[in-house]
């Protein structure tokens, strides 16, 4: 039986296709099954598929279901222990799935891992070395735009949470927490299920031996636009009204302003103020109809742990933002 299901969500991605499933062609390891999961592509990535890549199944959809819905059809089309979530505008280096594999059978309590992800366009640049959620609500990618050889992203060690755009989940326990909220639709998915794997017990880590190359926004075009700021930041409040309860809320009451206050001066400064306020109001307005992750006593230590990384992340966060500036 194979180990792993490389799950690729693709919306209208033929151009990237080539050189992300050429990549696979060429991986040092044969313990894994490639299944791209179309999310109803009108560009001709299916025939595209089938005619050049016979080797790889193909799960289509009858109308976009956005990166969790694809994904979570992916999941559950799955069969093997472990599954590999993979964006389509990427390209793997040879030890890719071998790395990340061994990383997961050397711990139970792993839940993901992340890969060093490297900017495809810029080889010698950074785009993700896992994960990062602050004690203001904000995600980050760690190491963006550093050295890709930096020392300090050349050790595996434990992050918040894997970047779900090339990272490595055990299946079972997609079973205990449930699958990607399609609430999301996307954008910060990753980061909550994440955070949920963490109330249940489990770990998230980083292998830095697991290498992908990243273009970035291949799907939704740009860095900022309309669409992303105003998922963003919807999903952004979904995290905190979905995963952490009342008192943690309470406690983090002044930080999470802060957090928002900071981002909306930001958005003010390039042009989304507007869009970021939908954002929000969004997320308050709906936040009555999401699955919240029950509180149990049972989870009280794995709170007070996140909470420490939470505040811990802020700092890791500070001092990556100075270096790039």
């Amino acid at each position: 039986m194979k180990k792993a299901t490389v799950v690729i969500p693709n919306y209208n991605g033929r151009h990237f296709l080539k050189d992300c499933l050429d990549s696979l062609r060429h991986q040092d390891t044969d313990e894994f099954t490639v299944l791209v999961v179309d999310n109803a592509s009108s560009d001709g990535s299916v025939p595209f598929i089938t005619e050049n890549y016979p080797e790889v199944k193909v799960l289509v959809m009858a109308e976009n279901l956005g990166f969790s819905g694809g994904v979570n059809a992916g999941i559950l089309a799955s069969e093997t222990p472990y599954v590999i979530l993979l964006n389509n505008d990427t390209e793997s280096d040879p030890h890719y799935v071998k790395a990340l594999i061994n990383a997961m059978d050397k711990d139970p309590k792993l839940f993901s891992v992340s890969p060093k992800m490297v900017q495809f366009h810029q080889r010698d640049r950074l785009d993700d070395a896992g994960d990062g959620y602050t004690v203001t609500g904000w995600g980050f990618q760690r190491g963006l735009d550093r050295d890709k050889d930096d020392p300090a992203y050349n050790k595996p060690c434990s992050v918040f949470t894997a970047c779900a755009g090339a990272a490595i989940y055990r299946r079972a326990v997609f079973d205990k927490i449930g699958l990607f909220d399609t609430a999301h639709f996307a954008y910060l998915e990753d980061i909550d299920i994440g955070y949920r794997a963490r109330i249940y017990g489990y770990r998230n880590a980083y292998e830095p031996s697991a290498v992908v190359y990243h273009v970035g926004s291949g799907t939704s075009g740009s860095k900022y636009n309309d669409f992303k700021v105003k998922l963003a930041a919807r999903n952004n409040l979904y995290l905190i009204y979905k995963n952490m309860p009342v008192l943690q809320r309470i406690v983090n009451a002044l930080p999470l302003y802060l957090g928002q206050a900071v981002k909306a001066g930001y958005f003010k400064k390039i042009g989304f103020l507007d869009t970021y306020k939908e954002g929000l109001k969004e997320g308050r307005e709906k936040r009555k109809s999401l699955k919240r992750v029950p509180f149990r006593v049972s989870h009280l230590a794995n709170y007070f742990l996140i909470e420490g990384f939470l505040i811990k992340d802020m700092f890791v966060y500070t001092r990556e933002y100075l270096k790039r500036h």
